[in-house]
């Protein structure tokens, strides 16, 4: 049996299989809601740039919509 940790309340939930938490990672609805909301009005954000080497342009080719 599964147990995982809702990472908003932090609550332990026991689940026999993963179609048994239709909110996982969340135990509720409310759990993700509250999540959600955290990311919207700016708690949680990304600091780090989003620069992975699939993004970089290429000097070779500065058409983007060839790509």
């Amino acid at each position: 049996m599964p147990n995982y940790e809702c990472p908003t309340c932090k609550k332990t939930i026991a689940v026999d299989k993963k179609e048994d938490a239709p909110f996982r990672p969340f135990c509720t609805k409310r759990c993700k809601m509250i999540d959600l909301g955290r990311w919207l009005d700016g708690t949680y954000t990304i600091t780090e740039e989003a620069n992975p080497p699939q993004f970089s342009r290429d000097p070779d080719n500065p058409d983007p919509s060839s790509i």
